[in-house]
C-alpha cells in the first residue's frame, strides 16, 4: 500500500500513503484535501444495503500486505475515506483511497488500487495514481490453514500518474506465518519506480491473536528510493474484527522522511462480498481466517 508517487495510490509510504504510496513531505500541498461526498455516499450506501454473506481477507492500516488472497469468487473493498498528516507546521487531510481485490482463480487475485484527492484551492493539479496489480500464493500455509509460512508474490506494472507518460514495475515478495501468541507479515520489495529510480521497500508488520475481537498491530518499514529519498516508519493501532467479512482499523504512524518527522492518523473500513461472475467451481480455500489481507 505511500516521496515517490510511484507505489499503489497517489503517494506513496513515505509520508501519507495507506497502501505503500510514496512522496516526499515537502511536496505536501499547502491546503486540506476535500473528500467527494458521491464517493463517501456511494460507499454508505453500500454498506447499508450489502448482505454479509462471505468471508474476505484484507489488511488496512498497513503500508504492507500478507500472503493471502481472497476465495475464488470473492471481493474486497479496503476504504480509507480521509485521514490526517502533519508535516512541519503543515496539517492535511488526506484521501479518499480505495482497494478493490477479486479473488478470479485458485491461489490468484487481481489487486485494483486508486487514491484520489480534489486540489486544494491554489494548490495546482492533484497527482493520482492508478494500479493494477496480481497477486499469486507460491507456497500455501499458515494463512490458508496448512502447515508452515505461507508464501505470496504481487507484481504488476506501475501505470503513468495523471499526465505522466512514464511507467516503472513493482515485484514483491511476501512470507507470512501464524502462532498462538499472533502472526508475522514480511515484505521484500524491489521495483523500477515510474522515474526510472530502483528502489526497495523493506517491511515487518506483528499483529496479536485472530482470536481476539480487537487485536493490536505494530508495522516497521524501511523504503528507499536510490538518489531520492529515505524514508523510517512506525505505526502502531487496531483492527477491530466485527465480523468474519467486516472490520474496522486505526493506526498512529510516526515516519522520518529524510530526516524531517510525519506524523500521521489513519481509520478506515475492509469489508467483503460474494461477486461471482462465471460457473460456480470447486477451489482450495486460498484467503486467511478472517481479514488477513489483501
Amino acid at each position: 500500500m505511500n516521496a515517490r508517487t510511484d507505489r499503489p495510490g497517489a503517494w506513496r509510504t513515505d509520508i501519507c500513503a495507506p497502501w505503500r504510496q510514496r512522496r516526499s513531505a515537502s511536496d505536501l500541498p499547502p491546503g486540506r484535501h476535500i473528500l467527494s461526498p458521491l464517493v463517501t455516499a456511494s460507499f454508505i450506501g453500500l454498506l447499508v444495503t450489502l448482505e454479509w454473506t462471505a468471508p474476505a481477507s484484507a489488511y488496512r492500516p498497513f503500508d504492507g500486505t500478507d500472503a493471502a488472497v481472497a476465495d475464488v469468487g470473492e471481493a474486497k473493498i479496503q476504504l480509507q475515506p480521509a485521514g490526517e498528516l502533519s508535516a512541519g507546521s503543515r496539517n492535511v487531510l488526506t484521501g479518499p483511497y480505495a482497494v478493490f481485490d477479486f479473488g478470479f482463480a485458485e491461489r490468484w487475485e487481481l489487486v485494483v488500487e486508486a487514491a484520489g484527492q480534489a486540489p486544494p484551492a491554489g494548490g495546482g493539479p492533484t497527482p493520482v495514481s492508478d494500479e493494477v496489480m496480481l497477486k499469486y500464493v507460491v507456497q500455501p500455509g499458515a494463512l490458508q490453514d496448512k502447515p508452515g509460512p505461507s508464501i505470496a508474490t504481487e507484481f504488476g506494472p506501475l501505470l503513468p500518474n495523471i499526465g505522466g507518460s512514464s511507467m516503472g514495475f513493482e515485484f514483491e515478495g511476501i512470507v507470512s506465518q501464524r502462532w498462538e501468541w499472533g502472526t508475522v507479515h514480511l515484505n521484500f520489495d524491489p521495483e523500477l519506480t515510474r522515474d526510472h529510480h530502483g528502489a526497495l521497500f523493506l517491511d515487518a508488520i506483528i499483529e496479536g491473536p485472530r482470536t481476539w475481537t480487537v487485536r493490536p498491530v505494530l508495522e516497521i518499514y524501511s523504503d528507499s528510493v536510490v538518489n531520492e529519498s529515505q524514508t523510517f516508519s512506525a505505526l502502531a493501532g487496531a483492527i477491530w474484527q466485527v465480523r468474519d467479512n467486516l472490520a474496522f482499523d486505526v493506526g498512529l504512524r510516526y515516519a522520518l522522511v529524510n530526516g524531517r518527522p510525519v506524523n500521521e492518523l489513519r481509520a478506515g473500513i475492509t469489508f467483503g462480498f460474494p461477486l461471482n461472475l462465471g460457473p460456480p467451481s470447486s477451489t482450495e480455500s486460498s484467503s486467511a481466517v478472517p481479514f488477513s489481507h489483501r
